[in-house]
């Protein structure tokens, strides 16, 4: 059996290797260039860089497996920087990983498996791909706190039959713990935080360099519509944003609403904040999707718990009732959908509000 390893230079996939190894297959590893510099080179600064991916080949020669660094950077610009620019300056607050877990990564290094002759893609996701009674489900991470599944909502039976994600079934302490055994380079190295395309300062120093227009000036409103502040761009504000609004009311203020055309922010009180249900729409479901009336827990940002809501359809359009109102999500973030430890599949939020004559 021979095994394609995404190598991202990290101690997760380094540990995936290694594992697989231990499993006796034959490891092949692999790198996808997805950002770089000026000088056509890989990053040396934020996430996936230069630096990486000396990292996993280092891994790699001291596995002693081959290893290679696959172009996928117009892809990746296409897909995923691209509409990470333009949610922004629609007001939207994108999430590029989940993006590129959708459009880019599995697609390619799926490809990949196929044509190297791999039975099997192994990446270092803390999540857990479990068959029962021939069904292939995405599964909670044992450890809790890594948990990764939300960004691995996309995946259906095709690819959970093909995924294999070794270090789901340890905690992250379990992880560091068999790398520094083994030796390995990246035993203790921090876990990265960053969007690998901002390689410098954060995303809002990103769009300010590449959309000039995302840092014009405008006005802050309240819910009457009465102008409260000026701000120094919509691009530096998301849904549900209690800090950095550069208003003092004497009492905390919440982003309810960006309109990057009219350069306005509106803030409100947290009970302003609240709605009843979720729209979403770019469905993509593990395996069948649920049915009109089922209820389900649903995660609405990362690192959010789940909560209770019951599901109803529009075409291709899904709504999400909440069981109790909730902080209102971020349009351009995902909603992942759970029952218990499983994945059901999510897509992506695209508006929230309230009901007339629900209460929460």
């Amino acid at each position: 059996m021979r095994a394609l390893v995404a190598m991202s230079g990290g101690v997760d996939s380094s540990v995936a290797a290694a594992l697989m190894l231990d499993q006796g297959y034959e490891v092949i590893g692999v790198t996808l260039k997805q950002w770089e510099g000026p000088d056509g080179t890989m990053p040396v600064a934020g996430c996936c860089t230069l630096s990486d991916a000396e990292d996993a080949r280092r891994v790699a020669a001291q596995l002693d497996i081959p290893y290679y660094v696959l172009d996928y950077v117009e892809e990746f610009t296409a897909a995923v920087v691209e509409p990470f620019a333009q949610g922004y300056l629609d007001g939207l607050t994108p999430n590029p990983c989940i993006e590129c877990n959708r459009n880019v990564r599995f697609d390619a290094l799926l490809d990949r498996t196929t044509d190297l002759g791999c039975d099997v893609l192994v990446t270092g996701h803390h999540a857990r791909i479990a068959e029962i009674d021939g069904t292939f489900r995405l599964q909670r991470a044992v450890d809790g706190t890594k948990d990764q599944s939300y960004v691995l909502h996309m995946l259906d039976q095709k690819a959970l039959s093909m995924v294999k994600l070794p270090v789901g079934e340890m905690t992250k302490i379990m992880v560091r713990e068999y790398a520094a055994t083994m030796g390995l380079r990246t035993a203790a190295k921090p876990d990265s935080q960053d969007i690998c395309f901002v390689t410098s300062g954060d995303y809002r120093d990103f769009l300010r360099n590449t959309h000039p227009e995302v840092a014009a000036p405008g006005a802050v409103l309240d819910t009457d519509g009465a102008v409260v502040g000026q701000h120094g761009g919509t691009a530096g504000f998301t849904i549900g944003q209690r800090k950095g609004l550069g208003v003092a009311v004497g009492e905390p203020r919440y982003v309810l609403d960006i309109a990057p055309r009219d350069r306005t922010i509106t803030i409100g009180r947290y009970e302003d904040l609240l709605v009843d249900d979720c729209v979403v729409t770019d469905m993509r479901f593990t395996d069948l999707p649920p049915s009109e009336g089922d209820r389900v827990q649903v995660k609405l940002r990362y690192r959010s718990e789940p909560v209770e809501a019951t599901i109803t359809r529009a075409g291709e359009t899904w709504h999400f009732l909440f069981e109790d109102r909730q902080p209102r999500p971020a349009p351009g973030q995902a909603l992942v959908m759970y029952e218990g430890e499983f994945v059901l599949g999510g897509g992506t939020i695209v508006d929230a509000r309230k009901r007339v004559g629900v209460s929460g």
